[in-house]
Parts: structure tokens; C-alpha cells; sequence
């Protein structure tokens, strides 16, 4: 059963904010890939992969902590985002069945669309690109711990509490609404249109974890747990310890 939660203050920021933070990932994005992208993907350097694949989603994020600070009551209250240890247990529960969603369905998907087909955006882009240790340890610690805290505050977090603060016509309805919906915007955003209905699979137990706890720190830990075994894989390819 969903534990109750204190009553919080009501923020005045809602779907115009999402937009905001989607338009600033989207165009940081370009614009790094306009400034970054010159040549040829293989030929792009290793500083440059990193800064790509980092910054837009790190600066969105920064923007989503910023509009709750001006346009509302902070992160801790407006995104639900405070420590508690049994949210923690509850996202590690839902990160472990996540786990397990992904593998299954990561072995489906990988026989539905071809081994060629397989790899994400983020793969491809250190497929055949040697890293420095350093270089290969800081994109390691970014998927598996910062990416998902970023992710999460956009999506779990902002999208979300738009979401919920519509109401839907109950506060049961709109939590499911907002779990719904961020789940299907998290998959479609990452603008991977052959990996969108695994992205949906490895979705839903994060926003589980979200909807179980009624806070940010169980789908934080959940997506943290559930990106171990890909960032780790990525972590070893481009070290070179795993073939492509």
C-alpha cells in the first residue's frame, strides 16, 4: 500500500516548464553537435563524445532544479526529492526487477531487430573508440549514477509534478496519469524510434518505484541500478576488455 505523504505547498510551474527544460536538452544538444560534429563520428575525439553525450542532459537538468527554486518551493518539496533509507530499498527492489525486464528484454528485441541493429545511440558512439581510463571511467560513473539523477529529475520530477498538479480528478488518477505519461515521454525522448518499446519496458519499473514510494529517490535509485550492467558493458568495451 502507498504510504501517505505530507500535504506540500503548490508550485506555479506545470507543463510550460517541461517544455522549457525539453527545449534546452534539445537545443544544447544541437548545438554541441553543430560545434562538436564536424568531421566524421569515428573521428570525433574522446573529450568531445564525452562532452556530447553529458552536458545537454546535466544543463536541462539544472534548469529543472532552477524553475522549482523560482517558479516554486524548491526541489525538496516541488520534485518530491528528499533521503529516506526505505525508498531507497524500495528502488533497489524495482532496479532489480528493471534488471531483469532489460535482459529479457534486451535478448527479444536484440532477435526482433538483428545484432546490427541492437545498439543504443550512446553504444555506437564509443563502438570502436578507445578511451583512456579516465576518460572511459567518467562515462561508466554518468551512466550509471548522474544520467539517471538527471533523467529522473526531469522526467520523474518535473513531468511528473506537471502531471499530478492537474489533478485528473483525483490524486489517485493523477498519479497514475503522471506515471503513465512520464513513462511513454521518457521512452519517446531519448529519439530512438527502433529502441522505443524497449525503452518503455525498462521504463516502467523505474516509474514504479516513483509511484510505490510517492518520491524522486526510489526511481533515482531504481534507474541507477537498472543502468549498472549497460554502463559496465560500455565501461569494459571501450577499455577494450569486451569485442564490439
Amino acid at each position: 500500500m502507498r504510504p501517505s505523504l505530507p500535504l506540500q505547498p503548490t508550485h506555479r510551474w506545470g507543463f510550460g516548464a517541461f517544455l522549457l527544460v525539453e527545449g534546452v536538452l534539445l537545443a544544447t544538444a544541437a548545438l554541441l553537435g553543430a560545434l562538436l560534429g564536424r568531421g566524421s563520428l569515428d573521428a570525433m575525439p574522446v573529450r568531445d563524445v564525452l562532452i556530447g553525450t553529458m552536458a545537454p542532459t546535466i544543463i536541462a537538468a539544472l534548469v529543472a532544479l532552477a524553475i522549482t527554486s523560482i517558479r516554486g518551493n524548491g526541489p525538496a518539496a516541488d520534485l518530491r526529492l528528499s533521503w529516506r533509507w526505505d525508498d531507497v530499498v524500495v528502488g533497489l527492489k524495482f532496479g532489480a526487477l528493471g534488471l531483469v525486464c532489460t535482459v529479457t528484454g534486451v535478448w527479444i528485441w536484440t532477435r526482433v531487430v538483428g545484432e546490427d541493429n541492437a545498439t543504443s545511440a550512446i553504444g555506437a558512439l564509443v563502438e570502436d573508440k578507445p578511451m583512456s581510463v579516465s576518460a572511459a571511467v567518467a562515462m561508466f560513473v554518468y551512466l550509471w549514477l548522474l544520467g539517471p539523477i538527471c533523467e529522473e529529475v526531469i522526467f520523474r520530477g518535473l513531468l511528473w509534478g506537471a502531471a499530478e498538479r492537474l489533478g485528473w480528478g483525483s490524486e489517485r488518477w493523477g498519479r497514475f496519469a503522471a506515471f503513465v505519461l512520464s513513462t511513454a515521454v521518457f521512452a519517446v525522448s531519448h529519439l530512438e524510434p527502433l529502441r522505443t518499446s524497449l525503452l518503455l519496458v525498462i521504463a516502467v519499473p523505474i516509474g514504479l518505484a516513483r509511484l510505490v514510494t510517492g518520491r524522486l529517490l526510489g526511481s533515482i535509485v531504481a534507474h541507477q541500478l537498472n543502468n549498472f550492467l549497460p554502463a559496465l558493458a560500455i565501461l569494459l568495451t571501450a577499455l577494450g576488455v569486451l569485442a564490439d
